[in-house]
């Protein structure tokens, strides 16, 4: 029988919400399709399973995102991207390719070993929703994601280089004190 994890506090758009889907952690060697549904697969599972609305993929963070992968994952219902240790960077990558390169709107969700830290940065790597280490301060979590409120670097959540924005906004002082 698939083993699936116990929730964890999930951060979506900022906040603290229910988390309507489970993790599934594996499955059993043939493979089997889950049959409950808003379950979160592996991604050979979610393709096997014919790309069920109701089942999402899990993507390990050494996923390789050829054409064919690319164009299932249009269609998924949110894309939960595995960190197996928080120092696993290529989950970032991932996130970011999905979102600048391929276009994907959905949720892209951090599972695994999701730690406070990281969450501004993923934030602006393009991930949306966050499943939270069972050790993490949900509070501590939230407030992170406001330490900063400027970044010099471009971004998924923020294409726009930091010269364009000041010039941008020099310009709309200069509009505002005209029209004063």
């Amino acid at each position: 029988m698939p083993e699936q994890t116990p929730q964890r506090p999930l951060i979506k758009e900022r906040r603290l919400v229910e988390d309507a889907w489970v993790l599934q952690s594996d499955v059993d060697d043939e493979g089997a399709t889950p049959v409950k549904p808003m379950t979160i697969v592996r991604l050979d599972v979610w393709l096997a399973a014919e790309r069920r609305d109701d089942l999402a993929p899990w993507l390990p963070s050494d996923t390789q995102l050829d054409e064919d992968t690319v164009a299932a994952l249009r269609d998924a219902p949110l894309i939960a991207i595995d960190f197996p240790k928080f120092t696993d960077g290529r989950g970032y990558s991932l996130a970011r390719v999905l979102r600048e390169r391929h276009g994907f709107k959905g949720e892209i969700r951090a599972v695994g070993d999701v730690l406070i830290d990281q969450l501004s940065y993923m934030a602006r790597c393009g991930f949306d929703a966050f499943s939270l280490r069972e050790d993490q301060v949900v509070e501590d979590a939230l407030a992170s994601l406001t330490v900063f409120s400027r970044h010099y670097q471009v971004s998924v959540d923020n294409p726009e280089p930091m010269f364009l924005r000041r010039q941008r906004e020099a310009r709309e002082r200069q509009r505002e004190t005209a029209v004063a």
